[in-house]
């Protein structure tokens, strides 16, 4: 892990003690998903509520930068400038910015909304899984309780096709718990506090996998 995330993490657990019990977790979630992305996996994310909020708040700090620059691959800058006339290629490569990628499952508004009506609404993250879900791939499920039924269908399913399946719940875990290859459980379990918790935890998740992914400095392990 790049000496950087050490820090962030360290100061992490400074800032939240009482989650401090979740640093190992956290070191275990950063090096497998920062392994699963470079082996050209991408990471799948649904909650309901103020969690589908969250789940969107994610992607947005994955795709594009968050807090580093994240600079395009020189590769693909030269096949662009073959491509398209200097001024063009300019604007494009400028605007560009280095991603993780990741889908939130709770925007697919056509798609739940027929399969809710056509099919079943608890299994409408599920079959997203099953579509979207290749090797490499990471599952991460937000329930403040950790029993929201489509979330939980949605995780039985990753796990069935060997996504990394990572769980943020409330401080039992609930039903995701059985299901969870990681498991971070909040330390509250009424659904406003666990959510404020989970805030600073994904956070910290996407400034580590940014740091790992598109950071400069060197490696401690």
């Amino acid at each position: 892990m790049k000496k950087y995330t050490e820090d962030i993490l360290k100061e992490f657990t400074k800032n939240y003690p009482m989650m401090n019990d979740l640093q190992e977790d956290l070191e275990k979630l950063i090096k497998e998903v920062v392994n699963r992305i470079k082996l050209g996996g991408k990471i799948l994310i649904c909650g309901n509520g103020g969690s589908a909020a969250d789940s969107e708040h994610i992607v947005g700090e994955l795709v594009k930068e968050f807090y580093i620059k994240r600079p395009i691959e020189e590769k693909f800058k030269q096949k662009l400038q073959d491509l398209v006339p200097e001024q063009d290629a300019k604007h494009i490569t400028e605007s560009l910015q280095g991603g993780i990628p990741a889908i939130s499952l709770v925007a697919q508004i056509g798609f739940l909304t027929a399969y809710g009506n056509d099919v079943s609404f608890d299994m409408a993250y599920a079959q997203q899984v099953y579509v979207y879900g290749q090797k490499n791939d990471v599952f991460i499920g937000l329930s403040t309780s950790g029993n929201a039924e489509n979330v939980c269908n949605a995780a039985k399913i990753a796990k069935a096709k060997g996504l990394l399946v990572i769980s943020l719940t409330g401080e039992t875990g609930g039903k995701l718990k059985e299901f969870s290859d990681i498991l971070l459980n909040a330390p509250a379990q009424e659904t406003f506090m666990v959510q404020e918790y989970h805030l600073p935890l994904y956070h910290l998740i996407c400034r580590s996998l940014e740091y790992e992914i598109f950071g400069e400095d060197i490696c401690s392990y």
